[in-house]
């Protein structure tokens, strides 16, 4: 999960960041900003993958990703694998 950020009054209406996100979580407001125009606003947070193309698609710099940091466990012994020997004991 990720979270994106976008300073809604800075924003032109360009509408790059709705067209380069690949699972459409972007979307334009109906509603205006000080400039006068619709602002691209997140629509669907939790369909978000945080790739990020959104903010590099920006010219106004103005969108921001944040991924989730995920713990993944500790990998497991493959079973197939000979376990090396303690060299700390004798033979």
């Amino acid at each position: 999960m990720a979270k994106v950020t976008i300073d809604t009054q800075r924003c032109k209406g360009c509408e790059l960041c709705v067209e380069s996100c690949p699972q459409g979580v972007i979307a334009m407001s109906k509603s205006l900003n000080d400039k006068g125009v619709h602002f691209a606003q997140p629509a669907r947070l939790e369909d978000c993958t945080g790739c990020g193309l959104c903010a590099v698609m920006c010219p106004e710099v103005i969108v921001e990703v944040e991924r989730e940091e995920i713990q993944l466990p500790p990998p497991k012994a493959d079973p197939a694998e000979p376990v090396p020997p303690d060299k700390s004991s004798p033979p």
